[in-house]
């Protein structure tokens, strides 16, 4: 369900503005996440204009990572176009095959009657007719005639109607088939639109990777990541303060610690507290993962933040209430936006690459801002 629609459900259950304590109106409630999609984007907007170090190539990453993100909705788009092609021919199949199961019934059934009637005789009508036989003998006989004669007419008719459906659905079939032939060129044009705007990533990357070869370079370009998306959280924690929370009877991640489940499948390749640089220490987990691989939320929330932050990439930041807040980023493409409730378990976003650690996702936990340790929480 949408942020707007859960945000009137808890309005019509009688909540109060966290602000005021009074009641939002649904103009309001719209005005209201309307005004914190505005805020939020101005928050971002502030941290690149702050970065006097904003160079060329930072630019270009963060276009060729949105390039690639679109062309890979894209392409969720079109699968899903095609898995639902797939199920009406699938579906179109089944029929015709009881339609021919029903073809072979009535064909045998024609031939039973075909059988029967030879069995009265093959005599014709007007030799039945001359020949002296007793009136009701011959009225009886012109009647079983007239009733096979009906019959086989209806059996035929039947079998005729048959045909004409099975004609009917293998033209059906036939439309399917030339629509998921054009699905499937579609999604090579975009696979390989994909692969040119990877390649294209890679130069980009590697630039930037020679542009702070050195560890004091890459020490100064962490802390000020960290730095930035440090103040993101700050003021997105002053920013959501405004919007109600509604988890429902759903157990946050307070009830489920050492119960959470993993965001991606992989093994941890830096866990929280290792040395990232020198004087410098991973706040989360850098996981494993196939680029394209599906992430999934750890617990039920708000999507707080869903955009490109310098150093996390495409970036998508969960609002689970009580302070906590999961962080997802090194994507490839975010499937949801800012103010939408997300389920425990739901596909959030696929996994990406980065400059200095190649694929994998980049996942955080936070309380009141704090990185904590996900071994703490995540149950693997």
């Amino acid at each position: 369900m949408s942020f707007r629609g859960l945000l009137i459900i808890w309005l019509l259950l009688g909540g109060t503005s966290a602000l005021a304590g009074e009641r939002l109106t649904q103009a309001e409630a719209e005005s209201r996440l309307k005004s914190l999609k505005s805020e939020i984007g101005s928050l971002k907007r502030g941290l690149e204009s702050n970065r006097k170090a904003y160079s060329k190539e930072q630019k270009l990453l963060k276009s060729a990572d949105l390039e690639i993100q679109a062309s890979t909705l894209k392409l969720r788009e079109l699968d899903s176009s095609k898995q639902n092609h797939l199920q009406s021919l699938s579906l179109l199949n089944d029929e015709r095959d009881e339609y021919l199961d029903s073809l072979d019934q009535r064909k045998q059934e024609l031939v039973k009657q075909l059988l029967a009637a030879y069995r009265l005789g093959r005599e014709s009508r007007l030799k039945l007719v001359l020949n002296q036989d007793s009136p009701a003998a011959l009225s009886r006989t012109l009647a079983y005639f007239d009733y096979f004669s009906r019959s086989q007419a209806g059996q035929i008719h039947e079998l005729r109607q048959v045909l004409q459906t099975l004609d009917r659905m293998q033209s059906e079939i036939n439309t399917e088939l030339s629509a998921l032939d054009v699905v499937q060129r579609s999604q090579q044009t975009v696979l390989d639109d994909i692969k040119d705007q990877r390649e294209e990533r890679l130069v980009i990357s590697n630039k930037l990777s020679g542009q702070i070869d050195s560890d004091e370079a890459r020490l100064t370009e962490l802390q000020r990541n960290r730095k930035d998306l440090e103040t993101l959280l700050d003021k997105l924690s002053h920013v959501l303060a405004d919007i109600p929370a509604d988890l429902g009877k759903r157990l946050g991640p307070k009830d489920l610690k050492g119960k959470l489940p993993m965001p991606v499948n992989g093994r941890v390749k830096h866990a929280y507290g290792q040395t990232r640089s020198v004087g410098l220490s991973w706040q989360g987990w850098l996981i494993n993962a196939s680029s394209g691989s599906e992430v999934k939320n750890i617990a039920y929330g708000r999507v707080a933040f869903s955009d490109w932050l310098r150093g996390y990439g495409l970036l998508m930041i969960i609002d689970h209430g009580e302070g906590y807040m999961s962080l997802y980023g090194n994507n490839e493409s975010l499937l949801h936006e800012v103010g939408d409730w997300i389920e425990t378990g739901a596909a959030i976003s696929t996994v990406g690459t980065s400059p200095e650690n190649g694929d994998g996702l980049y996942f955080e936990i936070r309380r009141n801002g704090k990185a904590m340790d996900p071994a703490a929480w995540l149950k693997r």
